[in-house]
């Protein structure tokens, strides 16, 4: 697949690499797995030397690293490194006279591997940066980890950094690209489910590209293979992040999925107090987000909680709540349960395209949902330009024929009272508008 989008991105590593060649320069990527770190790092600079850290003693890592440094910058190393701090002062004091970008992938691992190398390289960066001319990149797909190392003021690399990029999934805009580049002829229905499968993600998106699957039935077959990457995405994915506690973690997380979004139902089942969990989901981990009516005050307690990656909130779903299915390589079983469902599924996840899509057209000051108390009177989007005094209520279906306006309007009276100064625009999407 070809490299899509990031133009940002790129424009600020270029820019970041010309600074660094007067004094180093560090640089944190931080982005769930399978979001296309790598691949943009890779596409941003041709020339780099490039270690990636896994989980494996530190002496034999460094003599894996020795290898690659020699090779990428055309340098003998004489000597042994048997500790990583010890390669990483070699370098500094080699980029006093030899610029060059220094990539560390998985930058979150060494603090299983030795948590001092953290301290030991603020030191060595505070006292080579200034006469140095290193572009260093520190890369890491565990979000809390790398944002207690460089966001906790106990922690040694705080405040170190220079530049943070924060790279998410593809926009819809670039999911229609996609899709029109490769699959021209493709159906409305086929974006929105390649919308909700791959929520943009940059490797799931790759795989779907790879395998040419564009329908809904193409796209449920790679999922559901018994060689598929998609069966245990989440519990690989997730475990390492929630650690002994991911049981507790998963439930919340097929709660949610399953429409039960606020504390009071979950932990009405659950039969525990659950804030702690949610707050860390939240804060912490960055899975989930709160979902608030529009124009509530900042105090309401009339709030749900929402998965904010679409695969997992797929995965929690189907797979996960069909694990013993799973587990007995019942495939079909759980196909069939995502095709009978998937009409019901689908709607909250086109309100979620179209509310996207409404912000990527920088018309609006402030867009989201909308109910009142007892969840009474909900209404999908509502779009507001307050310097124009405009307000643009909608309706979303799938199908164009159950949207109906007028009650809309009678749903929409006490939200519309409040703002008798703007003129409000009713609006139906569906399907046919995607």
């Amino acid at each position: 697949m070809k490299f899509y989008n990031r133009k940002k991105e790129l424009r600020n590593l270029h820019d970041i690499e010309l600074s660094s060649k007067t004094s180093s320069k560090m640089t944190t990527i931080v982005g769930c797995r399978r979001i296309g770190k790598t691949s943009l790092i890779k596409e941003a600079y041709k020339k780099r030397v490039y270690l990636f850290v896994s989980k494996k003693n530190e002496a034999l890592l460094c003599d894996e690293f020795v290898s690659i440094v020699s090779d990428a910058l055309n340098v003998k190393i004489y000597g042994e490194f048997v500790s990583f701090i010890k390669l990483f002062e070699y370098l500094m004091e080699l980029s006093q006279t030899k610029a060059f970008t220094l990539v560390i992938d998985e930058f979150q691992e060494f603090s299983q591997i030795n948590r001092s190398i953290y301290s030991d390289m603020q030191n060595i960066w505070d006292e080579y940066r200034d006469r140095s001319k290193m572009n260093l990149i520190l890369s890491g797909s565990i979000y809390s980890l790398m944002k207690k190392i460089f966001e906790n003021n106990k922690e040694p690399l705080f405040g170190r950094a220079d530049n943070k990029i924060h790279l998410k999934a593809f926009s819809v805009n670039t999911l229609e690209e996609i899709l029109q580049d490769n699959y021209p002829v493709y159906l409305k229905a086929d974006l929105l489910s390649f919308y909700i499968f791959t929520g943009g993600v940059a490797k799931y998106v790759e795989i779907f590209i790879d395998k040419q699957a564009f329908t809904l039935e193409q796209q449920l077959d790679i999922i559901f293979d018994e060689n598929s990457l998609f069966i245990d995405e989440g519990k690989n994915l997730l475990i390492e992040e929630f650690g002994k506690d991911y049981t507790t973690y998963f439930s919340i997380l097929s709660l949610i999925s399953s429409s039960k979004t606020s504390r009071v139902e979950m932990e009405s089942i659950l039969g525990k107090n659950i804030g702690g969990y949610l707050d860390r989901l939240e804060k912490e981990y960055s899975i989930i987000k709160k979902v608030k009516p529009i124009f509530a005050k900042a105090g309401s307690r009339s709030l749900k909680y929402e998965i904010i990656d679409n695969f997992f909130n797929f995965w929690f779903r189907f797979i996960y709540k069909n694990r013993s299915a799973i587990e007995i390589e019942n495939y079909e079983y759980v196909k069939r349960v995502v095709k009978r469902d998937f009409s019901t599924y689908s709607g909250r996840f086109l309100e979620k395209y179209f509310i996207e899509k409404l912000k990527l057209s920088k018309k609006f000051s402030n867009i989201g949902t909308y109910w009142e108390r007892g969840n009474q009177n909900e209404i999908d989007i509502v779009a507001v330009n307050d310097d124009k005094k405009t307000m643009l209520i909608s309706e979303v279906k799938i199908n164009p024929k159950k949207i109906n306006l007028k009650l809309l309007e009678k749903k929409s009276s006490k939200l519309i009272s409040k703002h008798n100064r703007y003129k409000i625009k009713f609006i139906g999407y569906s399907l046919d508008d995607l």
